[in-house]
C-alpha cells in the first residue's frame, strides 16, 4: 500500500462518518415492511440482511447502535476504506468477497450466524452487475439456516454516482424510505438447481423492494403496511422512478428446477 492509500485508509473513513451523520440529521426517514422483521428481532433470531451495492450508504449510521451486524467487505483497499466505516457506527466487518477468500469468508458468517448474530451481504458485490444476485448469500441461508431478509433504501430528492452501481447519495433535508420484504428461507437440502431458484427469487424480491422504495420516496403517501417515521417531516416530491418497475411478484420458487427442455 503506498503512502497515498495509508493516508486515505486513515483519514477518509472517519471525515466520511462525520459527512454521513451531519446528513442524517436533516433527513426524514420512514421504514416500511416491518411487519416482516419485527418477529424476528424480538425473537432475537439470526438474519442475514440483503441489499444492493448502491443502497447500502445510510444503513450503518441507521441501524448500527441496534444491529451490530456482521458484513462481508473486500480484502482490497476499498475493503479496508468500508471496513473502517462501518465499524465506525457499530457494524463489524468479516474479510472477504465473492472473488478473494469468500468461502472462508462466509464460514466465519455462518458461525456469527449459529451464535444467533445477524449478518449482512450485498448480493451485486463487489463489482457487479448490478442488480443481479450473485449465489453467496442463498449458500450462506442454507448452511446456517438463518432467515434472509431483502432491504432497500431510496431517498427523494437525491444523486446517483456514474458508476456501475448507480450509487445513491440522499440530498439534505431528503425523504428516505427503508423497505423489508418477507423473509426467506433456503432449505438445508437444496441442491445447487433449487438454490438457483432461490437466488432468482431473492433477485426478484430485491429488484420490486427498490422499486417500491423508489416510488414511495417521491410521493407523500407511504402505502399499505406497517411503517415507521423518524426525523422531521416529508420535504420533497419528484417524477416517476428510475429502478425499472418488475415484471413478476413471484413469492415462491419452483419445487424443483427447471430443465433447459421447459425454457
Amino acid at each position: 500500500m503506498t503512502w497515498a492509500d495509508r493516508c486515505l485508509v486513515v483519514l477518509a473513513p472517519p471525515l466520511g462518518r462525520l459527512v454521513v451523520r451531519l446528513l442524517g440529521l436533516t433527513l426524514t426517514v420512514r421504514e416500511v415492511g416491518l411487519e416482516h422483521v419485527r418477529p424476528l428481532w424480538e425473537a432475537k433470531a439470526p438474519v442475514i440482511y440483503a441489499c444492493w451495492h448502491g443502497r447500502i450508504l445510510l444503513i450503518p449510521y441507521l441501524y448500527g447502535a441496534r444491529h451490530h451486524v456482521h458484513v462481508m467487505a473486500s480484502r482490497h483497499r476499498d475493503g479496508e476504506l468500508v471496513s473502517r466505516f462501518i465499524q465506525g457506527f457499530g457494524f463489524r466487518a468479516v474479510r472477504g468477497s465473492t472473488t478473494r477468500g469468500g468461502s472462508a469468508a462466509l464460514r466465519r458468517l455462518a458461525r456469527w450466524l449459529r451464535a444467533g448474530e445477524e449478518v449482512g451481504m450485498i448480493p451485486d458485490g463487489p463489482l457487479g452487475p448490478r442488480y443481479v444476485a450473485q449465489p453467496g448469500v442463498i449458500a450462506l441461508g442454507k448452511i446456517s439456516g438463518a432467515a434472509i431478509v431483502p432491504l432497500s433504501v431510496s431517498a427523494s430528492p437525491g444523486w446517483r454516482l456514474k458508476s456501475w452501481d448507480e450509487f445513491l447519495v440522499p440530498a439534505p433535508f431528503a425523504l428516505v424510505v427503508v423497505a423489508l420484504g418477507e423473509p426467506i428461507r433456503v432449505p438445508s437440502d437444496a441442491d445447487r438447481g433449487v438454490q438457483e431458484e432461490w437466488r432468482k427469487l431473492l433477485e426478484q424480491s430485491l429488484r420490486s423492494l427498490t422499486w417500491e422504495a423508489d416510488r414511495l420516496a417521491q410521493q407523500t403517501g407511504i402505502g399499505n403496511g406497517e411503517s415507521g417515521m423518524r426525523k422531521g417531516e416529508w420535504r420533497d416530491s419528484n417524477p416517476e422512478p428510475r429502478t425499472p418497475k418488475p415484471d413478476t411478484e413471484s413469492r415462491t420458487p419452483d419445487p424443483e428446477p427447471r430443465s433447459q427442455s421447459d425454457t
